[in-house]
């Protein structure tokens, strides 16, 4: 049985079927091809971006083209296990007529739901009028599935069970299935009854059937039913009971006959005896009656009722084939016709089909007919076909309000929220009046646009809706609460709330969503407690809503509470509700039941991974991140760009260049390599891992009208030092008109005058913010400025700033300032500094070792002791400083003196040869950097084991002598590393790149990009 799919699309356009049947396979991928079908949403909550090519294929019957669409999953990963995927694959060849292909993917998956069971029945039900073997095989299979503990049959399941019955001529084979279904408590599904009646019929047995008929109840034997058991008694000949059965017929109070029922009895008997003359005779006068002629008119009514039966009970494929047979009878269809025919369309999402109707409208002259024309729109819309919605729509003569919400509602669905709103415009000057869901699509519609003029705009709709009296409709007014909630006005939002009549759960969502937004969470807390202690049913957004409540609270217990609540009402399954209760787990770094919750989703989306990998990166795992992601590729689902930029922050966390480099090209792939969120991260990510060469080439490749990308290339040449090539890509900034710095811009300019020692430059900058930008200084310049101060050696000036500043200090400033003392030697200034700093952080370990270098510099070791016995005391650790390089993807990690790494001897080794060859070119031990009180030559042989050192010697062992060394330091690398570094790079003829917790060091042929100041 083919599932039915709902589409949204992002593209207007359609590719041509002959042009993907005329492409290289290599260009059949979801990268290569500009589909429309971009995000499938179906009840398995599959985005396969295969299934637009395999629903190509079912409806073209094109088995070749299929087959290779098929080839092309398999080369990209595709395995049986994607159950969706393989489910449609089944479906695919059995349209195509090739079975035997069917059975081989169902033969060999690991894993079979109740779809690929009916999948796989309906295609022998499909080929079983062929071959009477596979009706037999057919029924092996049910056989199979009836033996399986683990599925429960629906009447989806019985459908082409009964076609199989029907074909094989076996009555026993019918009676079994209907023994099953007695047993399954299916026989009164009218879509079993109904099919049963039928078969029944067909075998000659209407004894049989009309025991089944009457067992029905009433309102489910519609007339087609009705007419079936009618046609049947006068078929075999039996006059009386046709008489009387239509007797019956006349009497139901759900049903009445209609044209076919009379032709049916009036043709079907000789006037041959009195009886028979005087049946037909009472049948003719009731027709009359009921002004029923066989003219054209009545005959196409008598289609349409037929059609719309079908269409009611969802029955969409027999709703087609009567279209069709009513076109073979050389009926005249009217607009009901193309009406009822062109709503079937979007459940069967065969557009070809829907095309092929509309042409015939043309043909037909009913396109002009305002019903027929609304209907082709709504249909083009939900297809996701906005061109050709909009097509019909402005070739229109003649419109109403539903032909306007249809194409509003178009628009909105597109994500085309300024156009729709434009669209609402041209509809009040038309003078037409809206109804509520017009102005609930407008509302919708203007979510998109920013704050203040959704805020304007949902007032003037809302004024609109009062003028309008459709204020107080519930459909209206619920969008308006989330509106307002949405904007901050939750005074309004609970004014109309309060107002609503009765309690209306879209009303109650929108607004907890309104106070979670506006960041009163309390308050949403308790209008869910209220809902709940007055008896009312939670739903999977609620409790949604709710777990971001619990996340923005960072209250776990809440959110488990919330997960536990969602079980009981057994809607934990929904993917939007699981999605939201992973972000709770991640928000509140609870990682493992994260993991858990993620593997518990049967399929998830590309929010889902995405949320997973980000959650990941948050809580400092950045390797399993990329795990994640290998596993989110593997499955199916492709990365979109927040995605990529999610991945490409893990990068620039980990320092994991070459894995970085493969996430951009595969973002390229994806189309997503010019999104400015991931070109942003991709900027910054080559800048943190020591290619700033790199980052400025994708800056100049990169479409420069976002102010972000700025920013991110700005702070990367800052923190590599290189002050003027900032302040030249600031100044090219300010000629740029559509742009303008904002207050991260100038954090970024004031950070290259502090690393490059532009003190003046720090101060000019900073006033210009002020003065020609209206940008008032936040902490976040304070704090570029003291370090600037303090780096330029102005200590007492940076001190002064600091108690002038309109804020409080924070403490990472004060640790900035003490560490400028500690590099200048001012002692006094050092200790004011940190008795403030230990003042607002009385554990903050670096206060003390900062204090004790100060100490340590002046050679007063009895004060190095006694700040040493006062962290001992107070029970203060001091963070250890460590070193890692990244070689091969996996990250080797190095403190002082350590001799726990694999290969210690050679890294010694190669230490001792290192030094003896730099000490030739000149580098002369700075002990001064050795903060203890033993011999000289006891200070020179602690300098050569510092953590950077250890990486450095590692990195030149592993690594082929042309590529560069990336080492990371999580403190300030020290005076002689850097020094002694420098002749490394000269020595060993090889580019080192180290970053530090203070800036990157580039260090080539002897020299280090810093210029000596850091």
């Amino acid at each position: 049985m083919q599932r039915h799919c709902k589409f949204r699309r992002s593209s207007f356009h359609r590719p041509s079927y002959n042009t993907l049947r005329g492409s290289n396979s290599s260009d059949l991928t979801p990268q290569n091809t500009q589909n429309p079908y971009s995000t499938i949403t179906t009840s398995s909550s599959s985005n396969s971006p295969w299934f637009p090519f395999i629903r190509i294929a079912i409806a073209r019957t094109d088995f070749l083209f299929g087959k290779s669409v098929h080839a092309r999953i398999i080369k990209h990963g595709h395995n049986a296990s994607d159950r969706f995927l393989t489910n449609n694959l089944i479906n695919m060849y059995s349209k195509c007529g090739a079975i035997n292909l069917a059975r081989q993917l169902f033969d060999v998956m690991p894993q079979r739901d109740l779809v690929t069971w009916n999948s796989i029945l309906a295609a022998y039900a499909s080929c079983g009028d062929s071959d009477l073997e596979n009706v037999e095989e057919g029924f092996h299979l049910f056989r199979l599935l009836l033996r399986a503990n683990d599925v429960s049959l629906t009447k989806m399941t019985f459908a082409p069970v009964l076609k199989l019955c029907l074909m094989s001529s076996y009555v026993w084979a019918s009676e079994c299935v209907h023994g099953c279904s007695v047993k399954v408590g299916l026989e009164s599904e009218v879509f079993v009854s109904g099919a049963l009646v039928n078969i029944y019929i067909k075998f000659g047995k209407a004894k049989e059937a009309r025991l089944m008929f009457d067992h029905m109840a009433e309102c489910d034997r519609d007339v087609v039913l009705w007419n079936v058991m009618l046609k049947a008694y006068v078929k075999m000949g039996f006059q009386e009971e046709a008489f009387r059965f239509l007797s019956e017929f006349h009497r139901s109070e759900v049903v009445c006959p209609d044209i076919g029922t009379l032709q049916c009895v009036l043709n079907g008997f000789p006037e041959n005896n009195d009886t028979n003359r005087k049946y037909k005779e009472q049948v003719q006068a009731y027709a009359v009656k009921l002004s029923w002629t066989d003219d054209e008119i009545s005959k196409a009514v008598s289609w349409n009722k037929i059609m719309s039966q079908h269409y009611q009970f969802g029955d969409y494929r027999s709703a087609i084939k009567c279209f069709l047979d009513m076109n073979k009878s050389n009926v005249k269809q009217d607009d009901v016709t193309f009406i009822v025919c062109l709503a079937t369309i979007v459940p069967l999402g065969d557009l070809r089909l829907g095309e092929q109707i509309h042409a015939m409208t043309v043909k037909s002259g009913f396109e002009t007919n305002v019903n027929v024309s609304n209907s082709l729109i709504n249909m083009y819309s939900k297809m996701g076909c906005l061109a050709s919605s909009s097509g019909v729509f402005f070739k229109m003569d003649e419109t109403d309000v539903v032909s306007w919400n249809s194409m509003i509602n178009s628009y909105v669905q597109s994500g085309l929220m300024e156009e729709s709103f434009n669209l609402y415009m041209d509809m009040l000057h038309k003078g037409l009046k809206p109804d509520h869901f017009t102005l609930a699509s407008v509302l919708r519609s203007c979510s998109s646009l920013s704050r203040g003029l959704h805020l304007y705009l949902t007032e003037q709709i809302h004024t609109q809706a009062m003028k309008n009296g459709l204020d107080g409709d519930t459909f209206v007014s619920t969008t308006l609460v989330d509106s307002y909630s949405r904007n901050g006005k939750t005074e309004q939002a609970e004014s109309l709330f309060r107002d609503k009549d009765g309690f209306d759960l879209g009303s109650w969502n929108a607004m907890m969503f309104g106070y979670i937004n506006s960041g009163d969470v309390r308050k949403a807390w308790e209008l869910f407690t209220l809902m709940h202690k007055n008896g009312e049913k939670a739903d999977e957004i609620t409790l949604a809503t709710m777990a971001k409540a619990c996340a923005f609270l960072v209250s776990l217990k809440l959110g488990k509470q919330i997960h536990g609540y969602a079980f009981k009402l057994g809607v934990d399954q929904d993917l939007y509700l699981s999605s939201s209760l992973l972000d709770m787990y991640i928000k509140c770094g609870d990682m493992e039941d994260a993991h858990i919750l993620f593997d518990e989703i049967a399929s998830p989306d590309e929010v889902s991974w995405t949320s997973m990998i980000s959650g990941c990166v948050e809580n400092g795992d950045e390797n399993r991140a990329l795990v994640v992601y290998h596993k989110m590729t593997r499955s199916g689902v492709f990365p979109d760009e927040f995605t990529f930029a999610t991945l490409i922050k893990a990068c620039s966390y980990s320092t994991a260049l070459e894995q970085g480099r493969q996430i951009h090209a595969n973002a390229i792939k994806s189309n997503c390599g010019v999104d400015a969120y991931v070109s942003t991260s991709l900027i910054d990510f080559y800048a943190k891992c020591g290619n700033i060469e790199e980052s400025y080439r994708l800056f100049k490749r990169t479409r420069v009208d976002n102010i972000v990308i700025w920013n991110a290339m700005l702070v990367g040449l800052a923190q590599y030092g290189h002050g003027k090539e900032a302040l030249d890509l600031f100044n090219d900034l300010k000629s740029n008109p559509d742009l303008s710095p904002d207050r991260v811009t100038f954090i970024g300019v004031l950070s290259a005058c502090s690393h490059s020692g532009l003190v003046s430059d720090a101060y000019k900058f900073f006033d210009s913010m002020v003065k020609d930008y209206g940008i008032k200084p936040e902490i976040e310049h304070y704090s570029c400025l003291v370090d600037a101060l303090g780096r330029g050696g102005r200590v007492k000036e940076a001190e002064n700033l600091i108690t002038t500043m309109p804020f409080e200090a924070s403490s990472s400033m004060y640790r900035a300032l003490l560490g400028a003392c500690r590099v200048q030697g001012d002692m006094e200034t050092g200790k004011r500094v940190a008795t403030k700093l230990l003042e607002l952080d009385p554990f903050d370990s670096s206060a003390y070792v900062l204090l004790s270098n100060i100490y340590a510099a002046s050679n007063q070791w009895s004060k190095v002791a006694d700040a040493r016995k006062t962290m001992t005391s107070k029970n203060v650790k001091k963070d250890p400083g460590f070193s890692w390089i990244n070689v091969k993807s996996k990250d080797h990690v190095f403190v002082v003196d350590d001799r726990s790494h694999p290969q210690s001897e050679k890294i010694y080794n190669k230490i001792e040869d290192m030094m003896k060859l730099i000490k030739e070119d000149g580098y002369v031990p700075d002990t001064d950097y050795v903060l203890l009180d033993v011999e000289e030559e006891e200070k020179v042989r602690s300098l050569y084991y510092h953590s950077e050192k250890l990486a450095i010697a590692f990195g030149l062992l592993s690594t082929p002598s042309f590529t560069t060394l990336r080492v990371i330091k999580n403190l300030r690398v020290c005076g002689d590393c850097h020094n002694a570094i420098k002749h490394i790079s000269k020595v060993c003829e090889r580019e080192i790149v180290l970053r530090d917790a203070n800036r990157f060091h580039r260090f080539s042929n002897g020299v280090c990009s810093c210029g000596d100041y850091w």
